[in-house]
């Protein structure tokens, strides 16, 4: 699924803040499984982050050109995210995306902030292995403790009001033309998919809806930016 950003200002640092982006040269599931569950907790309410794999880092910025990912390892390392997203308790799931940069493979993992925060992961690769919570301080994902632990767990009663459902509202409140729009404005590749793919599936991709399948419902960030009356919704918008 193509993600709801321009991949070559993501890369560069110019969409999101450098602290909401990892990269790793190759697949490194123990490293990986940490970061993943670092963006879910998302202590300081960035709004999650960016695991870039097929590409090195110095000091948290990208190395270029990318070493890039073998194709026939792309199917794998699908799978093996997969995988990882049962370890973590509860469960949680990154978007998937593979992109063509610099004519190298890359796969992108995206993960949005999670509602059930807070996550924990195990610290090795192993059944008897010890469970932690991680969080991103900086530019690294570390174990949360003393103060930052007693922070995340404050933090699983309070849902930032962005990523709020909003029950006053149906999908039938979002505007795909307003939509469409900002995904041309930014030039992503879910601009040319937007044409195409069901309006729930688009939604769900850009992290503007939640719910169950039978009561999908938008949050306050997509009617905020994509409603045509946000006034109905939020007083004084």
């Amino acid at each position: 699924m193509s993600l709801p950003i321009n991949i070559n200002k993501l890369i560069h640092g110019k969409s999101v803040e450098t602290e909401r982006l990892e990269f790793k040269k190759g697949w490194n599931p123990e490293k990986i499984i940490h970061n993943i569950c670092a963006f879910a907790n998302d202590i300081n309410n960035w709004g999650g982050g960016y695991i870039i794999i097929g590409i090195d880092e110095n000091n948290g910025q990208a190395v270029l050109p990318p070493e890039g990912v073998p194709q026939k390892e792309i199917d794998k390392i699908q799978k093996e995210v997969l995988g990882l997203a049962h370890q973590i308790q509860p469960n949680y799931f990154p978007i998937i995306d593979t992109e063509i940069f610099q004519e190298k493979h890359i796969v992108v993992l995206w993960c949005p902030a999670g509602d059930n925060r807070p996550y924990t992961a195990p610290s090795t690769q192993g059944e008897k292995s010890q469970r932690n919570a991680y969080i991103r301080i900086g530019s690294e994902s570390i174990i949360a403790k003393g103060e930052n632990l007693n922070r995340l767990n404050e933090l699983s009663a309070r849902i930032p009001f962005d990523d709020r459902v909003n029950h006053q509202a149906t999908i039938n409140d979002l505007d795909l033309g307003k939509i469409r729009s900002y995904l041309q404005e930014i030039n992503s590749e879910l601009f040319k998919e937007s044409a195409t793919m069901p309006f729930v599936e688009l939604c769900q991709a850009m992290n503007i809806v939640k719910g169950s399948t039978e009561n999908i419902l938008p949050v306050n960030v997509g009617l905020l930016f994509f409603s045509k009356e946000p006034e109905k919704f939020f007083q004084r918008a």
